[in-house]
């Protein structure tokens, strides 16, 4: 997003939380009717452009949220939205998106507050793994031709009961209703929005055996001395990195496997 629709976005997400931090407030409720304005204007272009148009005051667009939206929404969402619509944005589609990140991070947030957010974190984490190793299932949760009922139902085999609900209300909504991203993509904003819930970096560390818990505390310590952050770790196993672990922060690498070693030793054998 642009300046403009960056300050938005801002805001908004201090409206939320301000919303959210509330005793009173009911963080699924929000994220619920949230998810629901995003479908609605997703759907309605000639709708989002009226309330993103920089001609009309930001009173009016406010004005006209209200009468599209109250009676269908609690009043605290229709608030927040029509303090979004106030705003200023560089584009259209950028409301959209934005209502959207709303949305998750509701959900996140109703999660947290039950302390069930990092069942969330190491379930989306999961979920982007069984992708990354069932093209089928890929396949089925992509296809074009089938309904987002069909994909709602598979999601719910797979999930209902095993995960958590806010895990399963992100992935169904992620796969129904994918606004031109992969799930991929989709899967990693999501659990970069879970990480930020508690201002956490996300490590990727991958090792041949499970790391004991002493092992994962002192990463984990380790890791937030040199990133100043707290970092939440997702842990896979690879025995074909042989021995020691690798970890990823965002788009650094840091290699400590013996199977890395071993490659580096033939490269420079090879010159």
């Amino acid at each position: 997003m642009n300046g403009a629709s960056r300050e938005a976005l801002a805001a908004a997400h201090e409206s939320l939380d301000a919303l959210t931090d509330s005793t009173s407030a009911d963080a699924a409720k929000l994220a619920g009717e949230l998810a629901a304005v995003t479908a609605l204007l997703d759907r309605e272009v000639s709708l989002r452009r009226v309330l993103t148009d920089p001609a009309q005051s930001g009173e009016a667009k406010a004005e006209l949220a209200g009468r599209v939206l109250d009676g269908q929404i609690g009043g605290q969402t229709v608030d927040l939205i029509k303090g979004m619509v106030r705003a200023r944005w560089s584009q259209s589609r950028d409301l959209v998106d934005s209502l959207e990140e709303l949305a998750a991070t509701a959900d996140l947030t109703s999660a947290q507050k039950t302390g069930r957010l990092d069942n969330v974190e190491d379930e989306l984490f999961r979920f982007g793994r069984i992708l990354a190793t069932s093209p089928e299932l890929r396949s089925a949760l992509t296809d074009r031709a089938a309904t987002a009922a069909a994909k709602g139902e598979l999601l719910g085999s797979l999930l209902g009961g095993k995960a958590e609900k806010v895990t399963e209300r992100l992935i169904v909504g992620l796969v129904t209703h994918p606004r031109g991203r992969s799930l991929e993509a989709g899967l990693d904003s999501l659990s970069k929005l879970a990480a930020e819930r508690r201002d956490r970096m996300v490590a990727v560390v991958t090792s041949a055996v499970p790391l004991t818990e002493a092992q994962k505390q002192r990463l984990g310590a380790g890791l937030a001395r040199i990133y100043g952050r707290e970092m939440h770790l997702n842990l896979e196993v690879d025995p074909e990195v042989l021995g020691g672990i690798s970890v990823r922060v965002g788009d650094e690498l840091i290699n400590g496997t013996v199977q890395e070693r071993i490659d580096e030793a033939k490269r420079r054998i090879a010159g």
